[in-house]
């Protein structure tokens, strides 16, 4: 169920996907909130980082464990701009994210809806999810980034 709140939060992990983009890497971003406060916040580094971990969720959890001081984000919600990978789903499960809201479908590696529901499974913590949340921005910011990096490579 989307809140009202969810658009704002939306739209500061969409500030982080287009940070990301001006840096050459795939636009997605994230922030994580707890009591209405921005906790945690990320954005894609791939590239940067020659890392395949470097993905805006894991970030925003390492950086809002940082800030509580533990590894439990209980009372959290992440505010992500693409469906969550199976890696950064495992990591909100394990980080015991209460809520997780995102903004585009990811057809080809989303493992909260798309290919799979990894909340589905008996795992120890289970996220609630509001998906589609300013779907169009976000969907809209990944199309414009592939087809601009399609006219380089031309």
């Amino acid at each position: 169920m989307e809140l009202p709140e969810d658009g704002f939060f939306m739209s500061e992990a969409l500030r982080h996907a287009a940070k990301a983009a001006m840096a050459g890497e795939v636009p997605v971003g994230a922030v994580i909130v707890q009591n209405g406060a921005i906790i945690g916040t990320g954005r894609n580094r791939r590239e940067e980082h020659k890392n395949a971990l470097s993905h805006a969720e894991i970030e925003a959890i390492d950086q809002a464990c940082k800030k509580l001081g533990g590894w439990r984000l209980s009372n959290c919600t992440l505010y992500v701009t693409l469906e969550p990978c199976p890696m950064c789903a495992g990591a909100i499960i394990n980080a015991r994210i209460d809520r997780v809201v995102y903004g585009a479908a990811d057809p080809k590696a989303g493992s909260v809806h798309s290919i799979t529901d990894l909340f589905a499974y008996p795992y120890n913590h289970c996220p609630s999810v509001t998906a589609g949340v300013m779907e169009n921005q976000c969907a809209d910011m990944l199309r414009s980034f592939f087809a601009q990096l399609r006219t380089k490579n031309i």
